[in-house]
């Protein structure tokens, strides 16, 4: 299912819908996925529901903002990225359970101080490049939120999950240095839909 769903990109303005839908903070419309990617809504809404039904997408129904009472219409159809995760390796790999038990291990055995200097020794480097352009490189999907940075996606989603503490810990010492390098201060900042790890910019006063 995979290999099948991932194909679905190879085609243009599956991508474009699928990269816009992604990266909206908010669930998208028929009508705006098509204006943002300059095609008419039947088309945008055939190949919406082609992501949907791979599950790299998920549909929601309601009425549109404003809209309200018995003259309100039907819910209409909306879309944000889905939750489900796509990994293919040929031949096939399965480093997800290696990590598993690594992070079980750590827990039990509370080497967390370690596995954060280890972090830190493999956080990624700027080498002059801009902050934002290594997050990206990473997986992390920085955004702007005020005089904040704030992080779409965790690359280590599923373990973070099941070992929070843990995983953010060793994400917050991955960050911290290149986060430092641009200026900024890396610091913990859950909140659901979004990385725990957030920056602000360093106040050399």
């Amino acid at each position: 299912m995979s290999i099948e769903a991932v194909a679905l990109l190879q085609d243009p303005i599956r991508k474009r819908l699928y990269d816009y839908v992604a990266a909206a903070d908010h669930d998208v419309s028929r009508d705006e996925a098509a204006a943002a990617v300059e095609i008419k809504r039947p088309l945008a809404a055939f190949h919406l529901d082609k992501l949907t039904e791979a599950g790299l997408l998920d549909a929601v129904f309601r009425r549109p903002d404003g809209r309200t009472g018995p003259g309100s219409g039907r819910p209409a159809k909306f879309y944000r990225r889905a939750d489900a995760e796509f990994a293919i390796t040929l031949p096939a790999r399965d480093y997800r359970t290696v990590a598993t038990v690594l992070a079980e291990v750590v827990e039990h055995e509370g080497f967390e101080d370690a596995i954060a200097k280890a972090a830190a020794a493999h956080g990624p480097a700027l080498a002059g490049r801009d902050l934002f352009e290594v997050l990206r490189e990473r997986g992390y999907e920085p955004y702007l939120d005020g005089d904040s940075i704030r992080l779409r996606n965790c690359p280590f989603h599923r373990l973070a999950v099941d070992f929070p503490p843990l995983v953010c810990g060793m994400n917050l010492a991955l960050l911290a240095g290149p986060a430092a390098e641009a200026g900024w201060t890396a610091r913990m900042d859950p909140a659901p839909g979004r990385c725990c790890i957030g920056f602000s910019k360093t106040n050399h006063g």
